[in-house]
């Protein structure tokens, strides 16, 4: 399946919205990826099938899965990324991912962050193929039993 990536805009937080409650168990708000679009530092990136994008169709609701990260002097820390379960093992996670690690490149970032739920084997793996190393744990990050895996990606 081919990939289109764009910013996201205030029309694709449905579309958002819907796949970070069916990922999470605590998802974001609606207020809390609204303040990500006003940030200068945050970027939201969806990832469409690009037929839809290639015949104009308008592409809301067609959301496969979103990155946010922030980019904040020479770290990029990639906050939150989610594909949808109908899209899930497309490559669609891997897109997002190259996507954020050649802007974070570009910008001569040194390297890229992320924390991980220890339990969420299928991130870790995908994280892992690209070179993401465990750094620390982080306890009960996500609420009491669920510990956060540090993850880092140096670019230099």
């Amino acid at each position: 399946m081919a990939i289109h990536i764009r910013d996201a805009t205030d029309r694709d937080l449905p579309g958002i919205i819907e796949i970070e409650r069916l990922a999470f168990p605590a998802p974001w708000t609606m207020a809390s990826f609204q303040r990500e679009l006003t940030l200068p530092f945050s970027r939201i990136m969806v990832a469409l099938p690009a037929a839809s994008h290639a015949h104009g169709q308008d592409d809301n609701g067609k959301i496969a899965g979103f990155l946010c990260r922030w980019l904040i002097a020479d770290e990029c820390h990639v906050l939150n990324i989610a594909v949808h379960p109908e899209s899930r093992r497309l490559g669609i996670g891997t897109v997002l991912l190259t996507e954020a690690i050649a802007e974070a490149r570009s910008t001569c970032a040194s390297v890229v962050t992320l924390e991980v739920r220890r339990s969420n084997l299928s991130a870790r793996q995908l994280y892992r193929k690209f070179e993401f190393e465990e750094r620390r744990l982080r306890r009960h990050y996500y609420g009491p039993g669920e510990d956060a895996i540090i993850m880092e990606l140096q670019l230099n």
